[in-house]
């Protein structure tokens, strides 16, 4: 009796069984289905902000940029103490403005970002700290020579970010 029982209830155990792990199955593609155009439509949203925010970096690499600061920014008088703080002033208003674009950045780039503006204000000091340099125009002078011939923290930092764009993109 009990061996007539279990034979018809084996098969409905096995298609039960069966019948679960197929439905398990199913219900985690379609979950990872779910997720992967959860991210696609993600992607697709956040690569306009992500471009945005690459070409805000740029501006910002660009207008600290120790030439072009130098050449934007005049002395508003022969001393070449306030010339050297109107600069930095300057570094670090450009930097706050678009503090908040690291959100949309590796961390790697934003420390290669920071190091630039770092490196930009220990090169304007140290050219401020040069004894032969007398007054502001001097300090501006001796800004824009230094990089005649070699290339600026900013021009590193862009090249970082142009690689990352590029991996981004492609």
């Amino acid at each position: 009796m009990f061996i007539q029982i279990l034979s018809y209830c084996l098969p409905a155990v096995i298609v039960a069984v069966m019948a679960y792990f197929f439905f398990l199955l199913y219900f985690k593609n379609e979950d990872k289905k779910r997720r992967w155009h959860l991210i696609k439509d993600l992607q697709k949203e956040a690569l306009p902000l992500r471009l945005q925010a690459y070409e805000r970096l740029v501006l910002l690499l660009d207008r600290t940029s120790p030439q072009k600061l130098a050449l934007r920014v005049a002395p508003a008088s022969s001393d070449k103490q306030a010339y050297e703080l109107l600069l930095i002033e300057h570094i670090n208003a450009e930097y706050e403005h678009n503090i908040t674009q690291q959100i949309f950045v590796s961390e790697n780039l934003w420390n290669v970002i920071l190091l630039s503006k770092n490196a930009t204000l220990q090169i304007i000091h140290k050219i401020a700290s040069d004894p032969a340099i007398t007054d502001a125009i001097k300090l501006q002078e001796a800004i824009i020579s230094e990089f005649v011939n070699k290339p600026t923290p900013s021009n590193n930092a862009i090249s970082h970010l142009v690689n990352e764009v590029n991996n981004t993109i492609g």
